[in-house]
C-alpha cells in the first residue's frame, strides 16, 4: 500500500543518511575515541555532583501531623490546643477532613504529644502539591501558642519502623544518660541553624514536672501507716486500678477506681488526700513533705542504651545526601565525646547503606556481564566494546534528572539499569553480526562493522522507539503517586535519546580500535620465540 511504500522510502533515506554519517565518523576514529573517553569521565563527574536521595516524596493525599505541647501540659489543656489547631487546619481550602488523637497509647508515649491525619481533596480540585499545602498550613497555625505541629506526607513505599515527628531520624546513644542530656541539646541547636534541614526536633523530654513525696517514717509508724499503704492509696486515687468488670450481652466494661475529677487538677490534690491508719484516717501532709521537681516524661532506649532521636525534614529543593553530609559536618565540628555514638535510622539509614554498597554492586554486575559476553564471543576484547556503551546511557539519564531537578534515587537507579540493558542489546546486535561476517564471510573488520551498522539500524531503532514511547507515560504522567514513577520514566527517556546518538557511532569505532589492539597482541605473542626443548638422554 502507499503508506507502506512511503514509510519504506523514508526509512531507506534515514539508513542512507546514517551510512554517510557513519563513514564520516570512521574517518575520524581518534576524535571519536576521545569523545567516548570524555563520556565516561562526564558520567563519573555527574554521578558525584547529582543530588542523591532514597525514595521520591509522594503526594498520596494524606498528611501525618505530630503535635507537641509543653512537657508539663495537662490532658485538658492539650485537648484544647489540639482542637484549636484542627479548626485552623480545616479552614485550608485544600483540606477535606482530618482525624485528631491525643493521649498515651502505643504510638504517643507521652501526654504532651498527639497525632493528626489530614485528608486532602483530590488533585484535580486542590491544584497544589502536599509540600505546598504543608507550608500553607504551617503559616496558618503559627499563631497557636503552646503547641507545635510537625507534618509530613504519608508515603506508599517506606522503610520506616517507627513513627517520628518528621521524615528522617538521627539517633544518639550513650551509656551515660547525664552526658547524653548535655550534648543532645547542643547538637539540636547546631542542626537547627543548617539551611539543608527543616523542622529539626528532638524526643528528649526530661523537663516534666513531678511531685516528690518524702515520708517521715517515724511519724507514719506511730500512726500505724506503712510505705506500702501510702503507695496503694496514691494508686487508688490517681492510678488505673481495676476493681471490677461489668459484663453485658455484647460487651464488657472495666471499672476503674479514682478520686473525683475536681481532686485531680494539680499537686494541691495531695494535700486533701487521707490515708487510713490504725487510729483512723490521717491527712497525707501530716507525715509527708511534698516538693516540686523535674523528671523525664520518658526514657528512650536503643540497643539497651539511653538514646535521643533527632528528627528532621529536608529543605525545599534539598536532597537527603546534602542533609546527611550536613549532619556529619556538624557532629565533627561540634566534637562529640567518643562515648556518644550517632547513627541514622529508617530511610536515612537505608540511604546511607545503599550509597556504601552501590559501587560494589555495579562493579560486580559489570564483571558478571564481561564474563558472560567473553564466553559468548570467545574473546577477551570484544566484551569491552559492549561495555563501552554503558557510560552514554548513564550520562543521558543523569543529565535528564538534573535538568528536571530530581534526585538520583533508587527509582532512578532502576531506570538506569533498564536503560543499560537496552543500550547493551544494541551493541550486541552490531557486534554479533560483525564477528559472524569476519569469521564466515572473510570480510575485513571495517567492512563487517559498517555492514552491521546499516543492517542492524532498523531493529535497533524499532526497539529504541518502543522503549521510548513506553517510558513517556511514566515521565509525563500525573496523579496520585506519580512522583514515584516519574524519575523512572525521565531516566529512561533521557538516556535513550542521548545514548542512541552516541552508541550508533562510538560502537563501530571502539570495535575497530579494540580489534587492532587484539591483532597487535596476537602478533607480539607470535614473535616471542619459544624456548628450545631440553634434550632427554639416558639416565
Amino acid at each position: 500500500g502507499p503508506l507502506s511504500r512511503t514509510s519504506q522510502r523514508l526509512l531507506d533515506r534515514i539508513i542512507a543518511g546514517y551510512g554517510t554519517s557513519l563513514q564520516w565518523v570512521l574517518r575520524r576514529q581518534r576524535a571519536t575515541l576521545v569523545v567516548t573517553a570524555a563520556t565516561l569521565a562526564v558520567t563519573v563527574a555527574l554521578y558525584i555532583l547529582i543530588p542523591k536521595g532514597f525514595f521520591p516524596l509522594q503526594d498520596t493525599g494524606v498528611i501525618l501531623g505530630i503535635t507537641e505541647g509543653p512537657q508539663a501540659v495537662s490532658f485538658g489543656t492539650m485537648g484544647e490546643r489540639q482542637q484549636a489547631l484542627a479548626n485552623l487546619i480545616l479552614e485550608e481550602p485544600a483540606v477535606e477532613n482530618l482525624s485528631s488523637f491525643i493521649g498515651v497509647d502505643g504510638t504517643n508515649t507521652t501526654l504532651n504529644s498527639g497525632r493528626m491525619y489530614i485528608n486532602l481533596k483530590p488533585l484535580g480540585e486542590r491544584l497544589a502539591g502536599a509540600g505546598e499545602i504543608i507550608r500553607r498550613i504551617e503559616a496558618r497555625v503559627v499563631g497557636v501558642d503552646g503547641i507545635t505541629l510537625h507534618m509530613q506526607p504519608v508515603q506508599d513505599l517506606t522503610v520506616e519502623d517507627r513513627v517520628s515527628r518528621t521524615q528522617f531520624q538521627y539517633t544518639l546513644e550513650d551509656a551515660d544518660p547525664e552526658e547524653l542530656n548535655r550534648w543532645a541539646p547542643k547538637l539540636l541547636e547546631s542542626l537547627q541553624l543548617r539551611s539543608e534541614l527543616r523542622d529539626v526536633s528532638s524526643d528528649q523530654l526530661n523537663q516534666g514536672l513531678a511531685s516528690l513525696v518524702e515520708i517521715d517514717r517515724n511519724t507514719a509508724s506511730r500512726m500505724g501507716i506503712t510505705p506500702q499503704l501510702i503507695t496503694d492509696t496514691l494508686y487508688d486515687a490517681f492510678g488505673q486500678r481495676q476493681v471490677s468488670t461489668m459484663f453485658t450481652q455484647l460487651n464488657q466494661y472495666r471499672v476503674i477506681l479514682e478520686v473525683m475529677p475536681e481532686f485531680q487538677r494539680g499537686p494541691e490534690a495531695l494535700q486533701t488526700l487521707e490515708v487510713r491508719g490504725t487510729g483512723g484516717s490521717v491527712p497525707l501532709n501530716v507525715f509527708t513533705r511534698v516538693t516540686e521537681t523535674t523528671a523525664p516524661l520518658v526514657i528512650s532506649r536503643q540497643g539497651q542504651f539511653p538514646a535521643v532521636t533527632i528528627s528532621f525534614n529536608l529543605a525545599p529543593n534539598g536532597s537527603l545526601g546534602e542533609a546527611v553530609e550536613a549532619i556529619h559536618h556538624v557532629t565533627q565540628e561540634l566534637g562529640l565525646p567518643p562515648s556518644i555514638r550517632g547513627s541514622f535510622q529508617g530511610a536515612a539509614q537505608a540511604f546511607q547503606s545503599s550509597l556504601e554498597h552501590e559501587p560494589l554492586l555495579i562493579l560486580a554486575a559489570l564483571v558478571t556481564v564481561y564474563i558472560v559476553l567473553g564466553i559468548l564471543y570467545e574473546s577477551y576484547i570484544h566484551p569491552l566494546t559492549i561495555l563501552s556503551t554503558l557510560p552514554s546511557a548513564g550520562v543521558g539519564a543523569l543529565l535528564a534528572l538534573m535538568l528536571f531537578r530530581m534526585e538520583f534515587s533508587i527509582i532512578a537507579l532502576i531506570g538506569i539499569i533498564l536503560l543499560i540493558g537496552i543500550v547493551k542489546k544494541n551493541a550486541i546486535m552490531m557486534i554479533d553480526f560483525a564477528l559472524d561476517a569476519e569469521r564466515n564471510d572473510g570480510k575485513t573488520p571495517e567492512q563487517a562493522i559498517y555492514e552491521a551498522g546499516l543492517l542492524r539500524f532498523r531493529p535497533i531503532m524499532m526497539t529504541t522507539m518502543a522503549a521510548l514511547f513506553g517510558a513517556l507515560p511514566l515521565a509525563m504522567g500525573s496523579g496520585v503517586g506519580s512522583e514515584l514513577r516519574r524519575p523512572l520514566g525521565i531516566a529512561i527517556v533521557g538516556g535513550l535519546v542521548l545514548s542512541q546518538l552516541l552508541t550508533l557511532y562510538t560502537t563501530p569505532v571502539v570495535y575497530l580500535a579494540l580489534d587492532r589492539l587484539a591483532a597487535r597482541f596476537r602478533r607480539n605473542r607470535q614473535e616471542v620465540p619459544l624456548p628450545e626443548p631440553l634434550p632427554i638422554g639416558p639416565r
